[in-house]
């Protein structure tokens, strides 16, 4: 069973947190990775299979669409299952459906956003506590025990810390391993400072009970972790959400600047064939607005053409910010040298990242040879028609104003 204690942790985030993140995230020293929240109802409608060719294991719904998958060489023992549950026995069904692709399983009860309280799930459980509860220990004896894996959930804090402690109390009693605290209220907003005041007293009732308590709002880089554990110790654990959406190496002492890192990333999205959509999103909160590239980027449309456009864009020095480690703080993108970034860790004891065949091979690419056999990207909507119907040995029609249809 795996230990959360003193680990530096990448969080769920809905669209951003797919497989290309999490083994982004791994590659440079997170400990543990969390899926994106998956709802109960929707993961017991799919249909497991192995895709052979990509050797990762996909949970396809019944348009074949991806809901869920992972790549077991990586993510074997790191990878932590979040569920949106409203129904201890739906619940129940959705985790042992998915517990034999996972290491532990996590109850989203801290989400505020529409389509996670709707129906009574995330954030809309803190205030059944009774419900939260039973979910809970459902998962825990019908899921957790049976298979020797971990249950554990993430809450928001209440309006006051008697509310908040009462609530952990019931939390605790349940039988999870871990409990993840964002450490703001339901009502605020990532913008805001998170409140830590509670922090030490939610620490003495997790001791009580022999959990793990890992600490989440505003930890933006494994520096802010160094900083939360010389404060209270070595036993905490520190999830990082936001930060990692805009670069996913701030886990490593020596993080990728973003021109690097969205080479990194667009090679992983290729390998993985990545949906296209769902890797420009990713890709263009990496980059940043500030960008030249950022129009560039926001006009292609498959994968192969993002990473050459990428590979081409390590070439340019000229490039506003070019080595530059960017991440994100109160959802603002912040800019800083490498050099000065390292200088903040000087006084620390860092970590060194472990070696592992698989993960150090994971953005091996021969860019010689895929720059000379792709073609140019289409960088234009006009001419897009006629330049697929190049490709095709077809003859081009003349551009009409009309938007084409692929």
């Amino acid at each position: 069973m795996i230990n959360y204690q003193g680990k530096l942790v990448l969080g769920p985030m809905v669209r951003s947190g797919e497989l290309p993140t999490r083994l982004l995230a791994l590659k440079y020293g997170a400990d543990l990775v969390w899926s994106p929240e998956i709802i109960d109802k929707k993961i017991i409608t799919c249909k497991r299979v192995h895709n052979e060719k990509l050797n990762t294991i996909e949970y396809l719904d019944s348009h074949n669409k991806i809901i869920f998958n992972t790549y077991k060489p990586i993510e074997q023992s790191k990878l932590i299952f979040q569920m949106g549950s409203a129904n201890p026995e739906i619940a129940v069904e959705a985790g042992l459906k998915v517990i034999q692709d996972v290491d532990g399983i996590d109850l989203n009860c801290g989400c505020p956003k529409g389509f996670s309280v709707h129906a009574g799930m995330g954030a809309a459980l803190l205030s059944t506590p009774n419900l939260l509860c039973d979910i809970l220990k459902n998962l825990v004896s019908k899921v957790g025990e049976p298979n020797k894996k971990p249950i554990s959930c993430k809450i928001r804090l209440l309006s006051n810390l008697n509310d908040t402690l009462e609530l952990i109390d019931k939390i605790c009693q349940t039988g999870i391993k871990n409990l993840t605290v964002h450490c703001r209220t339901r009502d605020m907003r990532n913008r805001q400072d998170p409140i830590h005041d509670y922090i030490p007293e939610i620490i003495k009732l997790t001791d009580k009970y022999n959990i793990s308590f890992i600490i989440n709002g505003n930890i933006g880089s494994y520096f802010d972790y160094l900083k939360l554990k010389e404060k209270y110790g070595d036993k905490i654990s520190g999830m990082i959400a936001e930060s990692a959406e805009s670069n996913p190496s701030i886990f490593s002492p020596n993080p990728l600047p973003w021109n690097k890192l969205i080479l990194e990333f667009l090679t992983v999205c290729h390998k993985f064939n990545n949906h296209p959509a769902n890797t420009k999103y990713i890709l263009l909160n990496q980059l940043g607005t500030k960008s030249k590239y950022y129009p560039m980027f926001a006009k292609l449309k498959n994968n192969k053409d993002m990473l050459k456009l990428a590979y081409e864009l390590q070439k340019d020095e000229e490039e506003k910010f070019y080595n530059y480690l960017k991440y994100r703080h109160l959802q603002k993108d912040e800019m800083i040298k490498m050099d000065d970034y390292k200088q903040l860790l000087k006084e620390y004891e860092v970590k060194s990242v472990e070696s592992n065949e698989e993960l150090d091979k994971l953005t091996d690419f021969d860019f010689n040879e895929f720059v000379s056999t792709t073609k140019p990207p289409i960088t234009s909507t006009e001419n897009k028609e006629n330049e697929y119907k190049k490709r095709k040995n077809q003859e081009p029609d003349v551009p009409t104003t009309k938007k084409p249809t692929l």
